[in-house]
């Protein structure tokens, strides 16, 4: 399993905005995404920062996804982001999703 742990500093009043935005927008896109597994987000407590973490089966899936959607993506989250979002990779090493989702 693979992970892509996107991080990014939110514009001021905005979370309820992204929050629908991901439901909206951002995780319909990544529903229809091969080997897309799970989306969480973590914002803050003074809704400052925010930290979106997907998992994929594999990171050619997850490499995909960020060549051909994430573009598109990214021009949505400027309207409540500042600046860059700084995306990072990771091979999973311990994760109770396969199990969840196994046991489906």
């Amino acid at each position: 399993m693979y992970a892509r742990h996107v991080s990014m500093n939110l514009k001021p009043n905005q979370r309820e905005e992204l929050t629908q935005m991901f439901e909206r927008e951002i995780l319909p896109l990544l529903q229809k995404q091969n080997g897309f597994n799970e989306e969480i987000t973590f914002v803050s407590p003074d809704n400052k920062q925010v930290i979106a973490i997907s998992l994929w089966e594999r990171r050619e899936n997850a490499d995909l996804y960020n060549r051909e959607t994430y573009p598109q993506v990214l021009k949505s989250l400027a309207r409540v982001v500042e600046g860059t979002p700084e995306v990072r990779g990771y091979e999973v090493a311990f994760s109770t999703l396969e199990k969840t989702v196994s046991n489906r």
